[in-house]
C-alpha cells in the first residue's frame, strides 16, 4: 500500500472518531446544565479537552453556551470542530475513493453536505440534542460500514489503528479535565455535585450502564479505574492500546515488523496492563495521564515516521 493512500484512511478514522468524541462532551454538558447553577463555567472544560482553549478566547471574550457551540461546531479555522473534522474525513476519504466503499463514502459526503447546510447553525441551536446524537450516530455508522464493507487487510487495520488511538487520547482527556480542572474545590469531593460530574464524564465515554454494572459507588478511584484499566469496556485506555498493538502489528508483519512504532506502543500498552490505579493515584492521576499524552503523541509521530512518510 502507498503511504500517501495509508496516511489517508488512517486520519479518516481519527478525524471521524474526533468529531464524535466532540458531540459527546457537548451533548453530555448540555445535559449537565440541568444539574448545575450557572451557564458559564462548565464550557470552560469541554473546550479545554479539545485542546482549543487558547484559540477560543481570541476570539470570544467570554464563555457562553451559544459561542462554546459555534466554535466546536461549526467554526472552520478551529481544526477540532465538528465541521472542520468532517470536512478533513471527507478529504481523505476523497483521496483514497477507490480503496474505500460506495457506502463509506456517500455516508461521509451526504453527512458534510448536512454541516454545511447555511440553515444548520440554527437548527442545531434550536435542538442540540438531537443533532449532536446525529453526529454520534454518523460515526457509528461509518464504523459499521468500514467493519462490514471493507476488506480486513492492511487498509482496515489502518482505520482501526486510527479510531483506537484518538479513542485513547479522548478518554485520557475528558478523565483529566475532570480530575484536573473541572472540580472547583477539593471539599466537594464526594459530595452530591461530585457524583454529577463524574457520572457525566462516564456518559460523555459512554461508560454510564457498563460502569455500573460493575461498580455501586461512583468516586474517582472508581471511575479512574474503570476508564483506564478496563481489560473488555472498548473506550478504555487499555483497551484501545491492546486493540491497537494488534493492528500495528497486522500492519508491519512482515516487512516491518521491527518498526519503531510497535515498541513504543507495546511498552505504553504493558506500562498500563501491569500497573494499578493505586499505584496511578498515589503518583498523580494527573501527571500519570499528562505522561500517557505525551507518550501518545511520540506514537503517533513514530507512526508517521514508520509508514507515512
Amino acid at each position: 500500500m502507498l503511504s500517501r493512500v495509508a496516511n489517508s484512511i488512517y486520519w479518516l478514522a481519527r478525524y471521524i472518531e474526533r468529531a464524535e468524541n466532540v458531540a459527546r462532551s457537548i451533548d453530555v454538558n448540555l445535559q449537565l446544565q440541568l444539574d448545575l447553577p450557572g451557564e458559564e463555567r462548565p464550557w470552560e472544560p469541554v473546550i479545554q479537552i479539545a485542546g482549543n482553549a487558547d484559540d477560543f478566547f481570541k476570539k470570544y471574550a467570554h464563555v457562553s453556551i451559544e459561542n462554546a457551540l459555534m466554535f466546536l461546531t461549526f467554526d472552520k479555522e478551529n481544526p477540532n470542530s465538528i465541521i472542520s473534522c468532517v470536512g478533513a474525513a471527507r478529504e481523505n476519504a476523497r483521496c483514497v475513493r477507490e480503496r474505500i466503499s460506495s457506502e463509506l463514502w456517500i455516508a461521509i459526503n451526504q453527512f458534510y453536505l448536512k454541516l454545511n447546510d447555511p440553515e444548520m447553525p440554527k437548527e442545531a441551536l434550536a435542538g442540540p440534542h438531537a443533532f449532536y446524537n446525529s453526529v454520534k450516530e454518523f460515526s457509528q455508522l461509518t464504523a459499521g460500514i468500514i467493519q462490514g464493507t471493507m476488506n480486513h487487510d492492511v487498509a482496515w487495520n489502518f482505520t482501526h489503528l486510527g479510531t483506537l488511538l484518538e479513542r485513547a487520547d479522548q478518554t485520557s482527556r475528558i478523565l483529566d479535565v475532570k480530575y484536573y480542572i473541572l472540580l472547583p474545590d477539593v471539599s466537594m469531593v464526594g459530595m452530591a455535585l461530585d457524583t454529577v460530574q463524574w457520572n457525566a464524564v462516564l456518559k460523555s465515554v459512554g461508560a454510564y450502564e457498563m460502569f455500573h454494572r460493575r461498580n455501586s459507588n461512583v468516586t474517582p478511584h472508581n471511575v479512574a479505574e474503570f476508564l483506564l484499566l478496563s481489560e473488555d469496556f472498548p473506550r478504555s485506555l487499555r483497551y484501545c492500546l491492546e486493540k491497537a498493538e494488534q493492528c500495528l502489528k497486522n500492519i508491519a508483519y512482515p516487512v516491518k515488523s521491527k518498526a519503531e512504532s510497535i515498541r513504543l506502543l507495546g511498552k505504553l500498552r504493558s506500562d498500563i496492563a501491569f500497573t494499578t490505579i493505586e499505584e496511578i493515584i498515589d503518583q498523580g492521576l494527573h501527571e500519570q495521564i499528562e505522561k500517557v499524552q505525551i507518550r501518545l503523541n511520540e506514537l503517533g509521530n513514530q507512526i508517521w515516521k514508520d509508514f507515512f512518510c
